[in-house]
């Protein structure tokens, strides 16, 4: 049995390798089988929002928007319910599947057995 995985990504534009990194992880473990979830916290949350990932640009790395696309298929993304507060994101202003969620709820899933939690 393979082991979940929980990416929690807290930046952004301000840090487009350690971004860039998270995202790519994430998406790599679901292609290799993993159960794979994307938590979106500080800076990063504005790539739950529609348009934001397409902005993103890192030479000669996979397209964020391709990368959150894959994870949104076949994994789950979750923005933190206080970083979407403070920028003003509400439930209609996210792609469809993004879901807005808590900390309580993040911390229930990284103690899941069998769970392997990646802070970038």
């Amino acid at each position: 049995m393979s082991r979940s995985l929980v990416v929690k990504v807290t930046c952004g534009a301000n840090d487009p390798e350690r971004c860039n990194q998270a995202f790519t992880v994430a998406a790599s473990a679901l292609a290799s089988g993993a159960s794979v979830s994307l938590w979106l916290t500080g800076e990063a949350a504005w790539f739950a929002v529609p348009g934001r990932a397409e902005e993103f640009d890192l030479p000669l790395a996979t397209p964020l928007a391709d990368l959150r696309d894959a994870v949104l298929a076949g994994g789950s993304v979750t923005l933190c319910s206080q970083c979407a507060a403070r920028r003003d994101i509400g439930e209609d202003g996210v792609l469809d599947g993004v879901r807005i969620a808590g900390a309580a709820v993040f911390a229930e899933a990284v103690l899941e057995d069998g769970v392997q939690a990646l802070v970038y």
